[in-house]
């Protein structure tokens, strides 16, 4: 199980290596509130990959003008097609990061990082 690693692209001038994490199926990220966060999914084999992003605090919503909760508690799965990057803003899915976040789903050839800044 490896922890994603997080690139500050504003930290340094000029170019910043992207240390990529490879992901094995049970990996984890740490979401920060407070940090404008995005994280980047690169899958380079030749099928989709749907990988999920679980906090194991997550439960149930109520968001304003729904009028009853909503069900977080499977996590948010992000399809990947096959030689693309997907990338998501943290802070748009952050009722399914609370606790600790777990990332399942990846397999050889998937790649993730999160940029902060």
């Amino acid at each position: 199980m490896a922890t994603i690693a997080t690139v500050k692209p504003g930290s340094v001038n000029g170019p910043q290596l992207v240390g990529a994490t490879v992901l094995t199926g049970a990996d984890t990220l740490v979401y920060k509130p407070a940090v404008n966060q995005t994280l980047y999914i690169s899958n380079t084999t030749a099928s989709p990959v749907t990988v999920t992003i679980d906090g194991d605090g997550g439960t149930t919503i109520s968001p304003g003008g729904y009028g009853g909760t909503i069900s977080v508690a499977a996590g948010k799965g992000i399809t990947v097609a096959a030689g693309t990057i997907q990338a998501v803003q943290l802070r748009t899915i952050s009722a399914f990061l609370q606790g600790t976040v777990a990332v399942t789903g990846g397999v050889a050839g998937v790649v993730a990082w999160i940029s902060e800044g």
